[in-house]
């Protein structure tokens, strides 16, 4: 059996409250409706008998009636008694024969037959000893009457209005639950198709499906994020691993086929040993890399004297061709783990790429708005088509450029923890006359 869907179940619960709410007024209508008619009633009776008492007056001893003057007007009648009870001009109902006392503006119920009747009685002086009574005489609204006209009128109306009540209820729900569609939409296509890059379109407004489609939105942002690292590093490790796994499966082979002598098996051991390193080193910066695209490995941000850490760096080479030039106190917010790895990437690819005898400068400075770190070599060169690739993963320019050591992760770490530190990496070079690699923050960074 097929479940029924939210929006039929709200439309359901809106539709039960909405004739129980009708069922109550209604119940209040029948209430209060015979109290209201014969309140409307006596009030009408009123007002009638108090109309035609002013039309009526005495001119030489005849009594006149004025043509304004309505025996019988909306189920009321109007009649004039003398003062000792006799009827002087109106038609009482047929079945009201006796006519009692008189009270002067009192309103009150009398029986005739099976029926009941107001009566109201006023007086008319026409001097000391003379004058009329004018009484007006109208039916008390039957209770059977009024609740049959009502529950007419609600059978007409009520069908009409739970309707109307049905269609709006069901599409206000459908309306409200449209971006629950939309993201139920987006997560199939995603399931189906593996398209993370997928978007729920934000409803207008500040309600609840707004919000629950921003946190997917990010959700599916960061899962995008996540299986394009992963894509990424199962790329990376299977094209870079591939050589160095080659290597050492052929150094086995051969020594287990031909090496006879001690020095021959301490060579190979020696081979798989540095490609096992080659492959140790190339695991931990993909890594790295690979957490830092994700936001898992978050910068430890604190407050840092980048003077004394690049000082501190330079100073473990102990190279006589590596010259410094530091600004001192320039203090910032930085990650220091990753500053100096930024730094000793830098400092490495100047020494591999400047020549056994190249000099190397490291410059720390302010200038204008920014804080500049900078390390010049006068190395080979870069060719101007080829400086925007170096800064991707595993690029490099040219064998002879790279020897048989370096796996082109240095500069792409290196731009990554530029970005985290809110700068940019900036390249002057060319061939034959060194590059010069300058990490450009600005200034808001500072302490």
């Amino acid at each position: 059996m097929r479940k029924i869907s939210i929006k039929i179940k709200i439309t359901l619960w809106y539709l039960l409250l909405m004739l129980l709410m009708m069922g109550i007024v209604l119940g209040f209508i029948i209430a209060v409706s015979n109290s209201v008619a014969s309140q409307t009633a006596m009030t009408q009776i009123s007002a009638t008998v108090r109309e035609n008492l002013n039309q009526i007056s005495m001119e030489d001893g005849k009594l006149q009636v004025g043509e304004e003057f309505r025996f019988y007007h909306n189920g009321i009648y109007t009649l004039i008694y003398s003062e000792n009870k006799t009827l002087l001009a109106g038609q009482p109902p047929l079945n009201v024969t006796e006519v009692g006392d008189f009270e002067n503006g009192v309103t009150r119920t009398v029986s005739a037959g099976d029926e009941d009747y107001y009566i109201m009685d006023l007086w008319r002086s026409f001097g000391w000893d003379n004058g009329v009574w004018v009484r007006g005489i109208t039916e008390v609204p039957e209770s059977a009457t009024i609740i049959e006209n009502l529950l007419t009128m609600a059978a007409i109306a009520m069908p009409v209005f739970i309707l109307l009540s049905t269609i709006g209820g069901f599409w206000i729900a459908k309306r409200a639950f449209r971006p629950l569609e939309e993201i139920i939409s987006t997560a199939d296509s995603i399931n189906e198709g593996a398209d993370l890059s997928a978007r729920i379109p934000v409803p207008e407004g500040g309600n609840e499906f707004g919000r629950l489609v921003r946190t997917f939105d990010q959700m599916f942002e960061r899962l995008e994020a996540s299986f394009e690292a992963e894509k990424q590093f199962t790329a990376d490790a299977s094209h870079e691993l591939r050589t160095p796994i080659s290597v050492i499966k052929g150094a086995c082979e051969y020594s287990l086929k031909y090496d006879e002598t001690i020095e021959e098996q301490r060579e190979s051991m020696e081979m798989i040993q540095r490609q096992a390193e080659k492959m140790s080193a190339l695991v931990t910066d993909l890594l790295q890399m690979t957490r830092l695209d994700q936001g898992t490995e978050r910068a430890n941000f604190k407050e840092g004297d980048l003077s004394e850490l690049v000082t501190s760096v330079c100073g473990e080479y102990m190279l006589d061709r590596l010259h410094l030039d530091v600004e001192e106190k320039i203090v910032m917010w930085m990650d220091v783990s990753l500053m100096t790895r930024l730094l000793e990437n830098l400092i490495t690819n100047a020494i591999k790429y400047g020549g056994e005898t190249g000099q190397i400068w490291v410059r720390l400075e302010r200038r204008g708005g920014d804080i500049r770190l900078s390390v010049k070599d006068e190395g080979i060169g870069i060719p101007k088509e080829q400086q925007e690739k170096i800064w991707q993963r595993f690029y490099q320019v040219d064998s002879a450029r790279s020897g048989d050591s370096g796996i082109g992760l240095g500069l792409s770490m290196v731009k990554k923890i530029a970005e985290l530190h809110g700068g940019r990496m900036e390249l002057e070079s060319a061939p034959g006359r060194g590059s010069t690699f300058t990490l450009c923050i600005s200034q808001y960074c500072e302490i």
